[in-house]
């Protein structure tokens, strides 16, 4: 018997192997050497002056994903935490209010207002919790963060959700369902997303992320930054912190 396997194009093959070969390195950690000589990690500055930050990983990222720009951020005088979600991959509204129990708790730790900084999902849930409290934020980061689009994603994440929705469907508690898509908590989400931004935000996108559609990362509320990194990439590429450094510091000096 004779089976037909199918035909990719080898176009799409190509396409593939680039976005593999723009995804892994970072999620490996082979890109840290690169950022750690870069001048903006040897960079004596420390403008930080104790102020507190919260660092929120993307999704399906735990806290170890971001711990390179924490590193960072404690080296230029800032006080960093993670954002205590385990693996970012529940239902929005049950993530936000604990995220948002964790900025009040680092804002009363660090004796003032915070400064949010969330990759992709987790710069979404940062500024659900910036329109609810800026009383208690300083300044919004969101790195690769689809806030027009929360669904304009492809590569890797459309491997990934389908697969944990089917888990929720089974009965695995904690994920993602389809109401957080569809349903009343996809609607809650969405207000907070297109609502006015009470504090100064940035939003870094790179037209090479691979896996969020970049036009839907241009936040109307905050300024934008392109940079020419991978989704993955965003926590250890130079770029973004060259990018970061100056705004957190006005932020800071803001106060």
């Amino acid at each position: 018997m004779t089976v037909d396997l199918p035909v990719v194009p080898w176009h799409r093959v190509r396409r593939i192997v680039r976005h593999v070969g723009r995804t892994l390195p970072p999620a490996l950690g082979l890109t840290a050497p690169a950022l750690v000589r870069h001048p903006v990690w040897q960079a004596a500055a420390a403008d930080g002056g104790g102020t507190g930050v919260v660092v929120t990983p993307g999704f399906a990222g735990a806290d170890a994903s971001m711990g390179m720009l924490r590193r960072w951020l404690t080296r230029r005088g800032y006080t960093p935490t993670g954002a205590g979600l385990g693996i970012n991959v529940g239902c929005t509204e049950e993530l936000v209010d604990r995220l948002e129990r964790r900025v009040g708790e680092h804002a009363e730790r660090t004796e003032g207002p915070v400064v949010l900084v969330g990759h992709s999902r987790g710069g979404m849930l940062a500024r659900i919790v910036a329109v609810r409290r800026p009383d208690l934020v300083r300044g919004l980061a969101m790195l690769g963060s689809p806030v027009l689009d929360p669904l304009d994603a492809g590569g890797l994440a459309t491997m990934v959700l389908p697969a944990v929705l089917r888990l929720s469907e089974l009965g695995v508690r904690g994920l993602v369902d389809g109401d957080c898509l569809t349903g009343p908590c996809s609607t809650a989400a969405a207000v907070g997303l297109a609502a006015p931004l009470p504090v100064p935000a940035v939003s870094i996108y790179s037209r090479d992320d691979g896996v969020v559609g970049w036009r839907s990362c241009q936040d109307p509320e905050a300024e934008w930054v392109e940079v020419a990194s991978s989704h993955t990439g965003m926590g250890t590429d130079p770029a973004v912190y060259t990018a970061l450094a100056p705004r957190l510091a006005a932020w800071v000096s803001a106060a």
